[in-house]
């Protein structure tokens, strides 16, 4: 199993006291977002929240007291993956709502900061069009968002993918491999669509790269939810993801906290 960083900063953890001395002393507040979805049959639900937790628990301890981790958001923008059992999803403006709601109590005490990192893709619509009404709401208010994966491209090149690659594949895997092993059912690992030729027009369409952009159910896309072979992911894969993943978001929020 991974080691973990030291006790985090969680606000939830703080009394009312502590919060106010923490609006100064952590003027940054991470925000984890995932959501609840199938995973295929190897990963469990809550997969794209345990990575974001954990990844906001590793940037936090590194930066020395200096950012506090908020309230999570568990359930996020999943219509996509609503044919499979277990799956929860918030309509859009659901989610928008509720993270307003967040940044709003947070503003409300004093912070004005806020980076939320999002382990689910769905949700990236959601935040930027957040940012954007932010923007003109609260102009004093820094807000930001970052996804996971997307940071450690060159890590994931480096591994054996598949050509369909992606939602509870190889490089998603490998995470939960570093970040959660005991989460993992190992022994139920099993390939999804890994090739171009195992999808139809419409799907192929879809998994094309930039834009235009077109979404489908993922029960189209692969008959378990399951794109690439989650059986090539390693821990150490995962290991050199979320290294290159953490070192982003510090790096940035180290410039972003320098006054």
């Amino acid at each position: 199993m991974s080691a973990r960083p030291g006790p985090a900063p969680y606000l939830a953890d703080l009394t009312t006291e502590e919060a106010e001395r923490a609006v100064a002393d952590s003027p940054l507040v991470l925000l984890p977002a995932g959501a609840l979805e199938q995973h295929g049959p190897g990963l469990p639900l809550g997969t794209d929240l345990v990575r974001a937790e954990r990844v906001a628990e590793r940037v936090a301890a590194r930066l020395d007291g200096r950012a506090v981790i908020g309230p999570s958001l568990p359930v996020g923008v999943s219509p996509h993956h609503l044919a499979f059992a277990g799956t929860l999803s918030l309509s859009v403006d659901t989610f928008r709502a509720v993270v307003h709601e967040y940044v709003g109590g947070l503003y409300r005490h004093g912070w004005r900061k806020v980076l939320v990192i999002t382990g689910h893709g769905g949700n990236n619509a959601a935040l930027t069009t957040v940012a954007q009404d932010l923007l003109a709401d609260r102009p004093d208010l820094e807000f930001a968002w970052t996804p996971l994966t997307a940071l450690a491209a060159e890590a994931v090149a480096a591994m054996d993918v598949s050509e369909v690659s992606g939602h509870s594949g190889e490089a998603e895997t490998a995470q939960m491999l570093h970040l959660a092993p005991d989460l993992v059912r190992a022994g139920r690992l099993r390939p999804g669509t890994t090739a171009l030729a195992g999808l139809d027009r419409l799907s192929r369409l879809a998994r094309r790269r930039g834009h235009p952009a077109l979404q489908v159910r993922y029960d189209r896309l692969s008959p378990d939810g399951v794109l690439g072979d989650p059986t090539r992911a390693t821990g150490a894969d995962g290991a050199a993801i979320v290294t290159a993943v953490v070192d982003r978001i510090t790096d940035f929020a180290r410039e972003w906290l320098q006054e």
